[in-house]
């Protein structure tokens, strides 16, 4: 007897079979299949031989792979009993329920008293599919590790990209071959982390950017996170995401993974890349205003730091304005006695010593001049030297003596009494002020991976969420060290690196969009010397590079020049007429025959208009540029194409080539086949050049 099951959103089947009441296995996943393929047929096909050193049959790859049913690799699931024993379930099918867009599959092992569940929900228009496994017990039990739905590893590819990174260096991607073991990655530092971003892309042989198929996969969750990529001695390939192991630190009646976000692409990394930016965007975060337009953000960190002194900030608040702001950030320093980065976090009371007169004065400022206002918070943090924990040392998460990082401890987020405190002063604030936007920050590691601890933040933040619905939330923890899908479920931005550099910047943004819209991608125009890097930077390359996403300002402004204004307010005013479809387009990354050059295409869903930002990395190999070809274009249709900073040329470029001086209409396959010739430039240089479809 077998059971079958296929899921299916136009663009990827994915289907299941288990033979008898085992488990099911994934045994097709791929380009969407003919309704009319018999799903036994499938079954049948999918097995493979046996020879000399195997198993008279080959144990089932199945959703959570059984130790107990003979399986060579890593098991789904590692759990002990109230008492300690260690359990090796083995279990049978209970039920199954499918409807249009959902499946649910549930199994029970008697033997054991478990129960294990699996969900799957497909999207027919962002073309993701969310997949989760449930653990049910009918007694307080231990675990060890839980797997989402295990998949298949394709066997066409030679290799996997996961994702690294560190401090101002986010979103780094590492190409590992595949062979016989296991790519292990595991984040035990609490949080999603710089240094293993939650995501995981399968090219097959071939796949580039721009085609070739790709499967990805992103797990959902802000706390410590495990992924296994294992290549069997027989050759199958399992994928398996969860928690980091020993997470639970309570036995518990019931364990659930995060949500598993897969995507299938026929058309090269980007097809994986648009499912993710559009799943993320039209089904993940939630808007307080969902049809108003991203404002353009000023922060006044980098201008003042700790030093608040009313006069600044009413004058940084005009000058900001005046360069086209349409938010104003008021980041760390307001609250306490927090002069330096030792004290005073967790004392949510505005500072009376710099703020005489409280927030009010300077909020109805940044009104007057036609912006809104937001606060900094870090909630999740206390100083020693704080009113809170003289008070409270026993709300800590962790040790008296752990190692600080940024002078600070980790509240412990899954005591009630701790949110309860903490949604009070921030409440209190909110409620006195006129705020429309949180930058919430999390500045430091946990001592120790504990899922109660993302679970308490998550509370607090949707109860907040619930009583300011209109409040708009940025996740920030050091930059990049929480973004994920998890968090951006309550929350509408991230702080992507605190890099302003826009070298740094540009490749950091190229290769988050594998995951990450424009929408959610806070992105400023950084000082002229970049406190993090060292470097100066052109102030045109800097403005581009923070309008290729959600762009702002987080410099001193009274440090530009009449030139560095006047480039500046040029480019935020391009932004502004341009970010009302450019915050639903597609980010395609290009295939660029230079490696010097980071590019990529804005493509609108309609096809009707484009943008492309053509950054300049490093020297090329060559004198002159090679063309660049686009992508996901109409091949028939005809696109005016404009170079929209023509102003930047420099007189070393003395060519006369056609886009200097004027429009062109060429075919769309004319521009995806031998691509657009760009003139010279120096490197850390951006050229934008615009499309539209005539």
């Amino acid at each position: 007897m077998t059971r079958t099951y296929r899921i299916d959103d136009g663009q990827q089947t994915l289907v299941l079979a288990a033979t008898n009441d085992r488990l099911p296995q994934v045994i097709y996943w791929g380009a969407a299949l003919p309704g009319s393929d018999d799903l036994d047929t499938l079954h049948a096909a999918y097995a493979i031989d046996v020879t000399g050193g195997m198993l008279d049959e080959n144990p089932d790859l199945s959703l959570c792979p059984e130790a107990t049913r003979s399986f060579p690799g890593q098991p789904g699931l590692i759990i002990r009993d109230s008492d300690g024993t260690p359990l090796l379930p083995k279990f049978h099918f209970a039920d199954a329920a499918q409807t249009h867009d959902s499946l649910m599959l549930s199994y029970r092992d008697t033997d054991n008293r478990l129960d294990l569940a699996f969900r799957f929900r497909t999207d027919k228009q962002t073309h993701v599919i969310e997949c989760q496994t449930t653990l049910n017990a009918d007694r307080p039990v231990h675990l060890h590790w839980l797997a989402a739905p295990v998949l298949p590893g394709p066997q066409h590819a030679d290799e996997m990209i996961d994702v690294s990174g560190r401090w101002c260096g986010e979103f780094q991607l590492s190409r590992t071959g595949w062979a016989p073991g296991m790519r292990y990655r595991e984040n035990r530092t609490g949080r999603t982390g710089h240094e293993h971003f939650p995501g995981l892309i399968i090219p097959c042989r071939g796949a580039t950017n721009t085609k070739g198929e790709a499967y990805a996969f992103h797990y959902g969750w802000s706390g410590g996170h495990k992924m296994i990529a294992e290549e069997l001695q027989d050759g199958r390939r399992q994928i398996q995401w969860g928690h980091a192991a020993r997470m639970e630190t309570e036995a518990a009646h019931e364990f659930k993974t995060a949500p598993l976000y897969i995507v299938y692409s026929g058309t090269g990394l980007n097809g994986c890349a648009v499912a993710f930016q559009r799943h993320l965007r039209d089904r993940i975060v939630t808007w307080p205003k969902p049809n108003a337009p991203r404002p353009v953000h000023y922060n006044c960190w980098e201008a003042v730091y700790f030093d608040h002194k009313l006069p600044v900030l009413f004058d940084i608040a005009e000058r900001a304005s005046k360069l086209g702001a349409e938010r104003f950030v008021l980041d760390d320093g307001w609250f306490g006695n927090r002069d330096d980065d030792t004290r005073s976090l967790s004392d949510w009371t505005v500072d009376p010593r710099k703020y005489p007169d409280g927030l009010h004065p300077l909020i109805a400022h940044v009104h007057g001049l036609g912006m809104t206002f937001g606060l900094w918070f870090e909630p999740e943090m206390i100083n020693e030297d704080s009113d809170i924990h003289r008070a409270h040392p026993d709300w800590v998460l962790g040790s008296e003596d752990q190692t600080l990082g940024r002078q600070q401890k980790a509240l412990n987020m899954a005591l009630p009494e701790v949110r309860d405190y903490l949604y009070e002063r921030m409440s209190a604030i909110l409620n006195d002020h006129q705020i429309d936007y949180i930058k919430w920050d999390h500045n430091r590691v946990l001592p120790m991976p504990d899922a109660a601890q993302t679970r308490g933040s998550y509370r607090l933040i949707d109860r907040l969420r619930e009583a300011f619905p209109q409040v708009e939330i940025e996740s920030c923890a050091s930059g990049g060290g929480r973004i994920d899908f998890g968090i951006l479920q309550r929350t509408q931005r991230v702080w992507l690196s605190d890099s302003n550099d826009a070298l740094e910047r540009l490749r950091i943004q190229h290769d988050a969009a594998l995951f990450l819209p424009l929408v959610v991608t806070g992105s400023h125009v950084g000082p002229r010397h970049c406190h993090t890097s060292g470097r100066h930077l052109d102030i045109s390359f800097r403005a581009w590079v923070a309008a290729q996403r959600h762009m702002g300002f987080e410099m001193d402004p009274r440090e530009l020049d009449d030139t560095e204004t006047a480039v500046l307010t040029e480019v935020t005013r391009w932004w502004k007429q341009n970010r009302d479809w450019m915050q639903t387009a597609d980010i395609l990354r290009l295939d660029s025959a230079d490696p010097a050059i980071l590019a990529e295409q804005q493509l609108a869903q309609d096809k009707s208009r484009f943008v492309v930002f053509a950054g300049k990395a490093a020297t090329s190999a060559q004198i002159a540029p090679r063309p660049l070809r686009l992508t996901g274009l109409e091949p028939d249709a005809t696109y005016r194409i404009n170079l929209a900073n023509r102003n930047t040329l420099h007189h070393l470029s003395r060519g006369t080539t056609a886009l200097k001086t004027d429009e062109l209409a060429l075919s769309g396959t004319y521009l995806m086949h031998h691509g657009v010739t760009l003139p010279w430039s120096f490197p850390d240089r951006m050229w934008v050049l615009e499309g539209a479809r005539l």
